[in-house]
C-alpha cells in the first residue's frame, strides 16, 4: 500500500502552495504525506466503513493547494485511490487484510465487543451474523423511499 500513498504524494508535492496561513512549506508537505498514507491505510484495513475515500482525503488536504489547482489535485487523488481499491479487490481473501492483520467479523456482540470469528469473504460477516449483511443493503433503499 506504500507505493500508492507515496506515488500520490510525489504527484501532489509540486502543487502544494508555498504560503498557507503562515505555516512552513515543509510542514504542509508533511501533513499531505500523512493524510495520503492514512487514507490508503484506512482503505486497506477498513474498506467497508470508508465510503468515499477520495472525497475524504481531498477534504483533508485541499487547504494546502491553490484554488486553481484543486480540480487537478482531486483527479490525482481519485486516480490513485481507484488504483489502490482495484489492487485490494484483486487480493485473494486468505483470512488476512492487506497489512497482514487477521480478518474479524464486522458485527458487535451483545456486550458491545467486536465479534472474533473469521468472516466470509463476500460480505465481511461470520456465519452467525449473516442476517446483518442482508439488512445492510435494505436500509439505504428504505431511506431513499
Amino acid at each position: 500500500m506504500y507505493q500508492f500513498s507515496r506515488g500520490m504524494f510525489r504527484e501532489l508535492t509540486p502543487m502544494v502552495e508555498r504560503r498557507n496561513g503562515g505555516r512552513h512549506y515543509m510542514e504542509d508537505q508533511l501533513y499531505v504525506l500523512h493524510a495520503c498514507e492514512g487514507a490508503v491505510r484506512r482503505l486497506a484495513t477498513d474498506r467497508h466503513y470508508f465510503a468515499r475515500p477520495a472525497r475524504t482525503l481531498f477534504a483533508d488536504v485541499r487547504c494546502y493547494f491553490p484554488v486553481a489547482r484543486q480540480q487537478q489535485v482531486y483527479s490525482i487523488i481519485e486516480r490513485y485511490i481507484a488504483f489502490a481499491d482495484e489492487f485490494l479487490a484483486s487480493l485473494p481473501p486468505a483470512g488476512c487484510d492487506a497489512e497482514g492483520n487477521p480478518l474479524q467479523c464486522r458485527a458487535l456482540t451483545r456486550k458491545g465487543t467486536a465479534c472474533q470469528r473469521t468472516p466470509l469473504a463476500h460480505n465481511g460477516y461470520c456465519p452467525s451474523h449473516q442476517h446483518l449483511a442482508e439488512t445492510e443493503h435494505a436500509a439505504p433503499a428504505a431511506l431513499a423511499a
